[in-house]
């Protein structure tokens, strides 16, 4: 009778399965697998989809009094030519318009941000001197993909018909200011609504009659617009005396006695040649309406409405943010009501990723069990728990390497593991059914159970390797594909990849493990007296 362990492993397959079959640490490395896992999946970035790398900038340059035509051949064309020269750039469109020229430089998707956008300012910098004199300084605005599409929206609107137009917008402008200070939240928006001002309509007869331009109308009321500041000073006695003067322009009356000229020796007052209330800005004609559907099926009429746009910082955790920005409004129902102003969240894309994780999950574990039931018919129950467990552990490994990568977990990471899962069992599945052909030969009676379990896995291990190796690098193409394309699927070469491995891994060390402690050894020898 051979004596255990007799057997010696060549491939690496056997050699874990020998490491691992009766060391204590064994049972303590798989629940601590199954823990990393679970905490990754809570702790990981939640989003519907994937982070995409786009990155662009927008050139502004304003030369006041040029023509649309002037505008494009001495400031459009020649920043066109330049930002052609810059590495990375796909893209180029511009807009001349009087008075302002707007040039767009979209580079190749992928292209680093950061490293975009520092291109194109050296090159704007480089160049200044092409831009004609009276030009102003060029604004540069990169484009930030992450900040500028919101994952939450707001709607604002009031019940209270009397409430002014203003009210709405500076009741929400508070609310923006304190859900701005919320932690990972990048940037909030304001859109629709009316601020409030000051509007001066000059009586064109009116401003004739006296001889006056409205440059001299505008000069006189922006030296006033401006908060003087107070002025600090200091006494015999070392004490500090601070002067404060009031804002020169504090309500319509202040603005209507503005000095705008003098005509044959008397002032001329801005009341005297314009009509001066304190009102909104009646110049933004942009504005947005919305109609709540009741319990009955019925909408209500239409009610103006100013939306909050709140948008999230890169990699962070939408769901997270959504729920911290719904928790903040909470807060403001009651004070809002109470004026007449109530709220309805119009988008939520940390509500829609949470959904979409957690029914590609619930898709998952149902896959793991229809596996379970199928190998319950193939193999038995027992061979069937063993597998079964093996698919958890690579996941949870699969999503701990996930995490320690910056990855987020969206619809393409998901996909990515129920693409993988068929893949995942191939090995577990290879390694019990060659256990369970050695418990029954005949020839296992001379063999201990350890013998056999580093014996049948060792047996299977190099054509398990090579063919999970042949299924990986079918993967790698798939992470040279660029564009948009390549960018939305990155998790998948990703992560299939590791889970295979993983699936290696976890199909060497525990099969054997699990089998040694839950199947039985048939005994042929009590069979043959039958």
């Amino acid at each position: 009778m051979s004596t255990t362990h007799s057997y010696q492993p060549k491939d690496i397959s056997g050699k874990l399965a020998f490491a691992f079959l009766k060391n204590p640490l064994t049972i303590v490395l798989g629940i601590s697998l199954l823990a990393i896992g679970y905490i990754s999946l809570m702790v990981m970035p939640r989003e519907e989809n994937p982070q995409m790398v786009v990155s662009g900038s927008t050139v502004i340059v304003a030369l006041p009094g040029a023509s649309a035509a002037e505008i494009e051949k001495v400031i459009v064309k020649p920043l066109e030519r330049k930002l052609k020269e810059v590495k990375g750039v796909e893209h180029i469109q511009s807009m001349a318009m009087d008075n302002v020229g707007v040039v767009n430089a979209a580079f190749y998707i992928g292209e680093e941000k950061e490293d975009s956008n520092l291109k194109i300012y050296d090159k704007i910098m480089q160049n200044a001197d092409i831009l004609p004199k009276g030009a102003m300084e060029p604004i540069i605005k990169p484009l930030d993909i992450d900040v500028d599409i919101p994952i939450v929206s707001v709607a604002f609107y009031s019940n209270d018909a009397k409430i002014e137009n203003t009210e709405l917008y500076d009741r929400v402008k508070d609310i923006q200011h304190h859900i701005n200070g919320l932690e990972n939240v990048a940037v909030t928006e304001l859109k629709g609504g009316n601020r409030h001002q000051f509007n001066i309509e000059v009586d064109l007869h009116k401003l004739s009659g006296y001889n006056i331009s409205m440059g001299q109308i505008h000069q006189a009321v922006q030296a006033l617009s401006y908060s003087v500041p107070a002025v600090k000073n200091r006494t015999r006695e070392n004490e500090i005396v601070m002067v404060g003067v009031k804002n020169a322009i504090e309500s319509a009356k202040d603005v209507g006695d503005i000095m705008v000229a003098q005509y044959m020796g008397s002032p001329i007052y801005l009341k005297q040649i314009a009509k001066i209330s304190d009102s909104y800005d009646i110049q933004n004609f942009k504005s947005a309406s919305i109609s709540i559907q009741k319990k009955d099926g019925s909408f209500t009429p239409l009610q103006e409405q100013v939306t909050l746009t709140i948008s999230k910082l890169q990699g962070t955790n939408a769901v997270v943010i959504a729920d911290a920005v719904k928790t903040e409004l909470e807060s403001y129902r009651k004070v809002l009501a109470e004026n007449g102003i109530n709220y309805v969240i119009t988008r939520n894309d940390g509500e829609r990723a949470n959904e979409a994780v957690n029914e590609l999950v619930f898709h998952l574990v149902l896959s793991i069990i229809i596996i379970a039931i199928l190998l319950i018919f193939v193999l038995g129950w027992r061979e069937s728990l063993i597998v079964t467990f093996t698919v958890p552990a690579i996941l949870a490994i699969t999503l701990f390497v996930a995490y320690l990568s910056g990855q987020t977990i969206n619809r393409i990471t998901l996909f990515a593991f129920l693409l993988s899962l068929g893949l995942l069992v191939d090995a577990a599945i290879i390694v019990i059914e060659n256990i369970h052909r050695h418990f029954h030969s005949i020839e296992s009676q001379t063999e201990t159970t350890e013998e056999l379990m580093v014996k049948a896995t060792d047996e299977i291990g190099p054509p398990t390797n090579i063919a999970t190796l042949a299924i990986i690098m079918t993967m790698v193409p798939m992470a040279f594909v660029g564009q948009m394309m390549g960018q939305f699927m990155k998790p998948i070469p990703a992560n299939v990849p590791v889970a295979l491995i993983a699936s290696l891994f976890v199909a060497y060390i525990f099969t054997p493990y699990l089998a040694l402690r839950m199947l039985k050894k048939p005994d042929h020898k009590e069979g043959e007296k039958h």
